[in-house]
C-alpha cells in the first residue's frame, strides 16, 4: 500500500533561527522529503533568516551538509536547495525587514519561529509592523510555551496583539507521529473500542515516554526546566488527552481541541504520594549532576504519578504516567489495561489473565492487542496471552516501514491551514494550571529527586507507587 501525496499550494516559508540546531536537524530535512516526494510545488520558497553573515549560496551549502544523512537522489536535492534563500537579520534590530518584506509573495506566508522564547514577541511586533503579516500568514510556534502559568498567559496575549488564534500554531511534535493520530482512528473509527473505553471494562491506563540519551547540550535550558515543564506538561499532557477525550462530533480542529480542552480542566490535583521524582545518578561520571556541572541541582530528570479524570467515562480509572532520561531504552508507548473477565469458568490454574491495548509510538510504531487463548496441546486448559500485532511495515508494506517524519506532517498542516494537531492558547493555560501546583508543592517541601541509575527503569519509589494499587509498570522495551 503506497500513501497518496497530495501537493500543497505554492507559499513562502520563512524559517527565523534558519542556521540553528533544530533547522538543520529537524525542519529542513522534513521539507526536503516533501519536496522529493512532490507535495511542494516549484513556485514554493524557504527562506532561512538568522544573523549569521551568509549568503544564499553559502547557506544552500550549508543545508545541503546537513543533509548528508538523506538518500537523495541529484534531482531532488538540487530541486529542493533551488527553492532556499536567506536573509540576515536581527529579530531586535529594525534594519532589514523592508528587504524581507519586499522578496515575499502574496500566497501563503508561514513564519517558523525556530529561536528562543524571548524572541516569540519582539518577531511577532516586527512582522505586524513592517507588513509582513497578511490575512493569509501565520506563525508556527516552538516549546517552551512558557515556564509557568503567568508566563503562558503573557507570551498568548503578546502573540495575540499581532496575530489571531487561527493564525497562531503551537507545535508539539508528538502530535505528527503516525501512530499518535492513528489512536484517534482507533479509537473512533472501529466500532470494537469505543463501547469498552471507559471505566467499566478498562482498569488503567499507562502513559510511558522513555529516553535512553541524557540531557547532552540541552543542559542549561534542562536545569530551568526539568521533566515535568519539559515532557509531562506538554508531550504526555497531550497524549492524556487524545486517550481520554470524548468523540468530538466532527474531524475539525476546534472539534478536537474542546474535547482535549474538558480532560484537562477535569484532571484532579496530583497528591503528593502518588507522584515521583528521579534524577539519574553514577559512580562512573554519567550522572545529570556531572552533565550540568551543578553538584546540588535538584532537577528532576524522572517524573512518575498517578491522575485521576472526574467525569462519568473516567471516574475511578487511574491513569499511570512516566517519563525519564538515561533509561534503560527509548520508547514511547500507550497502554490501556483492560479489566479481568468477572469470573473465570477455567478454574484458579489457568492463572489471570486482562487483554492489553499497546499502542508503541516509537521506536517500531504500531499497535498491538493482547489476547488470552488456549496453549496448543493435550493436558488440559492452560491459557496463554498472545498479541496480535499490527506493525506498520507488516500491515501496510515495506514502504510503509518507516513513516513519515512528525515534522513532515505538520510543517504541511500549517501549510494547508489545518489547526487539528497544534494547541490552542486556553488548552497550554490549563495544561499549566494542573501543572504548576504540583511544581510549587515541590519547593514547599523542599522535595530533592530519588537517585536512580543510568540505564535502569528508573526509581523503585516508581515501582511502589505501582505496587501499592496492586499493579504493575508494563516493560521498557525498545
Amino acid at each position: 500500500m503506497v500513501s497518496r501525496v497530495i501537493p500543497v499550494d505554492p507559499f513562502d516559508l520563512v524559517v527565523f533561527g534558519g542556521t540553528g540546531d533544530l533547522a538543520r536537524r529537524k525542519i529542513m530535512p522534513a521539507l526536503f522529503r516533501r519536496c522529493a516526494a512532490g507535495q511542494i510545488p516549484d513556485a514554493a520558497r524557504i527562506i532561512g533568516v538568522a544573523r549569521h553573515d551568509h549568503d544564499t549560496n553559502s547557506y544552500r551549502a550549508l543545508i545541503a551538509e546537513s543533509l548528508r544523512a538523506e538518500e537523495a537522489e541529484p534531482c531532488h536535492l538540487e530541486g529542493f536547495l533551488r527553492r532556499l534563500e536567506y536573509r540576515s537579520l536581527d529579530a531586535t534590530d529594525p534594519a532589514g525587514w523592508d528587504s524581507l518584506a519586499a522578496c515575499l509573495g502574496e500566497g501563503v506566508r508561514a513564519f517558523y519561529f525556530s529561536v528562543s522564547p524571548d524572541l516569540f514577541g519582539p518577531l511577532a511586533e516586527r512582522l505586524r509592523n513592517h507588513g509582513l503579516a497578511t490575512p493569509d500568514s501565520r506563525i508556527v510556534v516552538e516549546k517552551p510555551f512558557g515556564h509557568d502559568l503567568g508566563s503562558a498567559r503573557a507570551l498568548n496575549r503578546t502573540l495575540a496583539a499581532h496575530f489571531g488564534e487561527d493564525q497562531t500554531y503551537r507545535i508539539d511534535h508528538y502530535l505528527g507521529k503516525e501512530t499518535v493520530q492513528n489512536l484517534m482512528a482507533v479509537r473512533f473509527g472501529n466500532m470494537l473500542f469505543e463501547p469498552l473505553w471507559n471505566s467499566q471494562y478498562v482498569d488503567h491506563i499507562q502513559i510511558t515516554v522513555a529516553e535512553s540519551m541524557g540531557v547532552g547540550a540541552r543542559g542549561a535550558y534542562y536545569d530551568q526546566a526539568g521533566a515535568m515543564r519539559d515532557m509531562m506538561q506538554n508531550h504526555l499532557m497531550q497524549l492524556l488527552c487524545l486517550i481520554a477525550m470524548e468523540p468530538p462530533a466532527k474531524f475539525d480542529p476546534d472539534a478536537v481541541r474542546d474535547e482535549k480542552l474538558k480532560v484537562i480542566r477535569a484532571l484532579d490535583p496530583v497528591k503528593p504520594h502518588h507522584i515521583v521524582r528521579g534524577q539519574y545518578a553514577a559512580e562512573t561520571g554519567c550522572g545529570y549532576r556531572e552533565e550540568v556541572g551543578d553538584p546540588r541541582s535538584i532537577t528532576e530528570t524522572y517524573v512518575a504519578l498517578k491522575a485521576h479524570i472526574s467525569n462519568w467515562r473516567w471516574a475511578g480509572t487511574p491513569f499511570y504516567l512516566r517519563t525519564g532520561k538515561r533509561l534503560v531504552a527509548r520508547s514511547s508507548i500507550i497502554n490501556v489495561m483492560f479489566k479481568d473477565a468477572p469470573h473465570s469458568i477455567f478454574g484458579e490454574e489457568a492463572g489471570r489473565h486482562a487483554n492489553v491495548l499497546s499502542i508503541r509510538l516509537q521506536p517500531n510504531e504500531g499497535i498491538t492487542l493482547k489476547v488470552t487463548i488456549k496453549e496448543p496441546g493435550p493436558g488440559g486448559m492452560r491459557l496463554v496471552d498472545v498479541p496480535l500485532d499490527m506493525s506498520f511495515a507488516k500491515a501496510l508494506g515495506p514502504e510503509n516501514q518507516n513513516p513519515p517524519d512528525a515534522y513532515e506532517r505538520l510543517i504541511m498542516d500549517v501549510i494547508r491551514g489545518n489547526q487539528t494537531l497544534f494547541m490552542r492558547g486556553d488548552e497550554v493555560e490549563a495544561a499549566w494550571a494542573w501543572t504548576d501546583p504540583i511544581i510549587a508543592g515541590w519547593q514547599a517541601r523542599g522535595d530533592v529527586p530519588k537517585p536512580y541509575d543510568c540505564g535502569s527503569t528508573g526509581p523503585g519509589d516508581a515501582e511502589l507507587l505501582m505496587k501499592r494499587d496492586g499493579r504493575r509498570w508494563q516493560g521498557i522495551n525498545p
